[in-house]
């Protein structure tokens, strides 16, 4: 009976096998000294953009975060309805978004957020979704 239910069981794990293989794990790896984010999926790099973060008298906060929640067509309550799209949120009001200021990319220019340029962001938020949110880091060093 013991080996009947070990068979059992070992069939049941293969048939999900392939569904946690689809998963795993995103990246995005966010650089305050370099102004760049690189973006990896099973720990191989598929793509490196250019970000701004916060500006002087703002901080984005280091460290290493799980997304917490999405939000495609977000606007900041904080910042006068300022568009927000494709937001990754992972700590508080901080998140990965969209800007519309893309000429500010690649040096310090945010309240304290992630900015991208919106395909970019469309991509990360793409990934961020069909990986799940669990399976989404945000690690931001200086």
């Amino acid at each position: 009976m013991r080996k009947v239910l070990l068979a059992i069981l070992a069939f049941v794990c293969l048939q999900f096998q392939p569904l946690v293989a689809e998963a795993g794990n995103v990246v995005a790896r966010i650089s305050l000294s370099s102004q760049t984010m690189t973006v990896s999926k099973n720990g191989i790099v598929q793509y490196r953009w250019k970000v701004s973060t916060a500006r002087k008298g703002y901080v984005t906060p280091t460290g290493s975060y799980s997304a917490k929640w999405l939000s495609k067509n977000h606007r900041s309550r904080k910042y006068n309805n300022a568009p927000m799209p494709y937001s990754i949120f992972f700590k508080g009001g901080y998140a990965v978004h969209g800007t519309t200021d893309l000429k500010r990319l690649g040096r310090p220019a945010s309240h304290g957020c992630v900015r991208l340029d919106p395909k970019n962001a469309a991509r990360l938020f793409a990934m961020a979704k069909s990986n799940g949110l669990s399976n989404t880091r945000i690690v931001i060093t200086r």
